[in-house]
Order: C-alpha cells, then sequence, then structure tokens
C-alpha cells in the first residue's frame, strides 16, 4: 500500500524537536557539549567508553581478542555510556569525540594522551599498535581495508536507513522501508558472494574487517539485529550464516558482546569492564532495557 500523504518541504528547514521517533531526545542539528562532565579514568592505558551497539561490540571483540593472543598492553577500562541520557554530550565525551558517537577511546600509554574515534579509527589503531589482524603484505592489507571501509560507508543503510525506518519512525512507511530494505539485502548478497569462496573476509584468517562487519551484518544474519530476519529472508545468505556461526562462538567474540551492554537478558550484560574476572562477578544491578538504536 503506498503512502497517502505528500510531504512538501518548506523553504527553510526548521529544527521540530518532537519528530524523529523514538530516540528524538537525543537528536538534534548542533554539536557540542550540553553539561560538563568529566570523563572518568580507571587504571589501564586503554579508556574505552562505549555502549553495545553494533560499533561498540567491534572495539570489544577487538581488545578481548588482544588479551586473547596474549597482548597485557590491551588490557582496558570500559565505561558505559548511556546515550539515552545524553551521556555523549558531556564536556568529557565531547573532548574523547567532538561528533558525541560512541565509542570512544583515549590511550594513556605515552607522555600525552592520544584519543581515537570512530570505530574503524580504533580498530585499524589497535591493529596497529599491536601487530595483530591486519596483515602488513599490502594485496592482503588492502583487501582488509577495503573491506573495513565497505562497512563503514555500507553501515548507515541498514541502521540510520532501514533500521530506523522499519524499527524506530513515529510512523511506518512503505517508500523509506521498501527502499532501504532493498539496499540492506543488496549488501547481504555482496557478502554472500565473498564469503563463498572465503572463510573470512579477508581471506583464510580473521582480520578487523570481520570484526566491523559482523556486529551489524552478523547479527542481523542471526536476527538480532531489528528483529528483521524473517522481514529480509537472511536464513537465504548461507555463507554469511556459516561466517556468522563461526565469529559468534569465539570466545572472545562472546566477552566482547557483553561489555558495556545494559539492555537483553541480563546474564548478556556487562555494564563496565575493568578486569577480566569481571565477567565471573557481574553485577545483579542492571539497568535493563530496550536496545538503542544502532549508531
Amino acid at each position: 500500500m503506498a503512502d497517502t500523504e505528500e510531504y512538501t518541504p518548506p523553504k527553510v528547514w526548521t529544527w521540530d524537536e518532537a519528530s524523529g521517533g523514538r530516540f528524538a531526545n537525543i537528536n538534534r542539528p548542533i554539536s557540542g557539549a550540553t553539561k560538563e562532565k568529566d570523563l572518568p579514568v580507571g587504571k589501564h592505558p586503554l579508556q574505552l567508553y562505549s555502549l553495545a551497539t553494533p560499533n561498540g561490540v567491534k572495539v570489544t571483540m577487538m581488545l578481548e581478542e588482544l588479551l586473547e593472543k596474549g597482548h597485557e598492553g590491551a588490557e582496558y577500562d570500559a565505561w558505559l555510556v548511556n546515550i539515552q541520557e545524553g551521556d555523549q554530550f558531556t564536556s568529557g565525551f565531547v573532548g574523547a569525540n567532538p561528533n558525541s558517537k560512541i565509542p570512544a577511546m583515549m590511550d594513556h600509554s605515552g607522555d600525552t594522551p592520544i584519543r581515537i574515534f570512530e570505530s574503524a579509527s580504533i580498530l585499524f589503531y589497535l591493529a596497529e599498535k599491536f601487530g595483530e589482524f591486519l596483515p602488513t603484505e599490502t594485496a592482503a592489507r588492502t583487501e582488509v581495508m577495503n573491506w573495513v571501509f565497505w562497512q563503514m560507508g555500507s553501515a548507515p543503510y541498514l541502521g540510520g536507513g532501514f533500521g530506523h525506518f522499519y524499527a524506530y519512525a513515529p510512523t511506518k512507511q512503505e517508500y523509506p522501508i521498501n527502499r532501504f530494505a532493498m539496499e540492506v539485502k543488496r549488501q547481504m548478497d555482496v557478502l554472500d558472494k565473498r564469503l563463498a569462496d572465503n572463510r573470512f573476509l579477508g581471506g583464510d584468517d580473521y582480520t578487523i574487517a570481520d570484526m566491523a562487519v559482523f556486529p551489524w551484518y552478523g547479527a542481523l544474519a542471526k536476527g538480532l539485529l531489528y528483529s528483521a530476519g524473517e522481514f529480509l529472508q537472511v536464513e537465504s545468505y548461507e555463507h554469511v550464516q556459516r561466517w556468522s556461526a563461526e565469529i559468534y562462538e569465539r570466545p572472545a567474540s562472546q566477552r566482547g558482546r557483553m561489555v558495556n551492554r545494559p539492555f537483553g537478558e541480563p546474564s548478556s550484560q556487562l555494564l563496565e569492564r575493568h578486569d577480566a574476572s569481571d565477567f565471573e562477578l557481574r553485577t545483579q544491578d542492571k539497568i535493563g532495557g530496550e536496545s538503542p538504536e544502532a549508531v
């Protein structure tokens, strides 16, 4: 059924705070801090400020993989940033990421702290810092980075496009849902064809390309994103399903998906992470609720 209401854009756009769906209270057309508050700093050089949306999970998966490989310098403190409460607009967080999006990281291991923001930038930084999950040979390295950048360019169609109109918009409208569903299915087909002849996106080895793509498209393949698995017929992408299942079962992946997670089953939540033992000593003081829009 076609949309019946025609929208005529005004000559000059103005901000209507009441529009924008479920998360309208955290969307605004200006940047910068709205309140003064410093970021907490724990005992490790790496300080992560995040939330277990797909972009946040990329980084915690990477950190847990590094620790599993024995890199003690990858120990980290992970602090929960509650985007529904506007934590991303504090002065401390804006200092770490002027774009006010999770995740953001501070590396205090040198004389001068280094800020790293944008999830792909953090993955690349950690891969370079520890010499892991990114090939050094030019052709292989380029192929991995191709898929990292593919994810960064493609996921907005899945999150802000399909996910918004399918799950979060104030009203369901046929045109935007159909438009973005078509694009998401095309993207899944791209991945399926790549994975038909490759164990992982970069080839035989697990890399930051897989860590970048899995929290979005792997979660979609497993029916965990927007409850849209049946709608998008994700089971038909057999090679994405095989790849997703393998990554889903990796111990570091399982731990990474728990960190900074304040929603879902209580057993899947670890609000903050300051030591490996926190996975066994999870707090029972949960703040569970609906999963926020993936950002």
